[in-house]
């Protein structure tokens, strides 16, 4: 990376900044995450490089700022890994994962409690992402229900009130409640052990499968999907499910 930076590097590598990365960080996060779904170890192989790049690229900037190198990253997440694992590096004790990610919350609520429980969550993060993040922060500061009982209440409630808010025609109304509604359904499946992003992205992956069968089906019998009635496009969707399950 010095060499790409240096006065023969890489014009284009020279040009950038921490800004300018930013896009590249979370275009190659949600990379490795795609090659995790796709479970295709050469192609996580790569994402992972390409994630690492970014990490290498940016410390390398600001090496040259004055403000820490590579080996300041390493050497920060060592000292918290260590810090934040007293069952491991010290000698308390924690029964099982849910006693750890308790220890580590405690922990990291102490070192930051002037910052407040939700101030480190992202604001960029993924909406349904962000919604359980802050729903974790809360919890560990014993602000959430009890069981999978509570949001799921919650979901019944909030859908009756986003189908008020169409009624009224409300379109601020209803903005307000479909996210109340999707914060309840991110909620649900914190409690209930899920994770929503990753369960829409395989619905979203589900969906897309299917679509492409139908649009290769249409293609196949020489037409486009918009030749055909809806009761025809319902015929090629489940035929497309079938295909899937089969």
């Amino acid at each position: 990376m010095r060499t790409l930076l240096g006065p023969n590097g890489c014009p284009w590598d020279r040009e950038q900044t921490l800004e300018s990365l930013r896009q590249y960080v979370i275009e190659e996060a949600h990379e490795v995450v795609d090659a995790i779904d796709r479970g295709t170890p050469e192609m996580l192989r790569e994402e992972l490089g390409d994630l690492l790049l970014q990490v290498v690229f940016q410390a390398a900037l600001t090496e040259r700022k004055g403000w820490f190198d590579i080996d300041g990253v390493v050497d920060a997440i060592c000292d918290k890994l260590v810090r934040r694992h007293p069952w491991v590096f010290g000698d308390e004790d924690v029964t099982g994962a849910s006693g750890a990610v308790d220890g580590w919350e405690a922990i990291k609520l102490e070192e930051k409690k002037d910052r407040g429980a939700l101030s480190g969550v992202p604001l960029a993060l993924p909406g349904l992402l962000r919604a359980v993040r802050i729903g974790e922060k809360a919890s560990a500061v014993g602000y959430d229900w009890p069981d999978a009982g509570g949001p799921r209440a919650k979901i019944d409630e909030e859908l009756a009130e986003l189908d008020d808010a169409a009624m009224a025609q409300d379109r601020a109304a209803l903005e307000h409640e479909l996210g109340d509604l999707l914060f309840a359904l991110a909620t649900y499946g914190r409690k209930q052990g899920l994770d929503p992003e990753a369960a829409l992205r395989k619905s979203l992956n589900r969906f897309s499968e299917r679509f492409r069968r139908c649009e290769r089906a249409a293609q196949t019998a020489g037409k486009g999907l918009r030749d055909y009635s809806d009761e025809e496009l319902d015929v090629l969707w489940e035929q497309a499910k079938a295909a899937e399950r089969a």
